[in-house]
């Protein structure tokens, strides 16, 4: 269920930095980057900044 939602919240993000960046400012790109970059650290180190948010909400598997 975790990974569910940490892909799904990720790919959102995503698809919002880049409509944002199509209708509002280029600038949004950056955020998609640091997605993009967070994503490949979590797959290197095996740690997730939201994993560890969603642990203290409560949602642990």
């Amino acid at each position: 269920m975790k990974n569910r939602i940490v892909r799904g919240i990720a790919g959102s993000f995503i698809l919002i930095s880049l409509l944002l960046a199509v209708y509002v400012n280029l600038n949004w790109l950056w955020f998609t980057a640091f997605v993009g970059v967070n994503l490949l650290q979590s797959s290197i180190t095996k740690w997730c900044l939201l994993d560890t948010i969603l642990e203290k909400f409560g949602i642990t598997e």
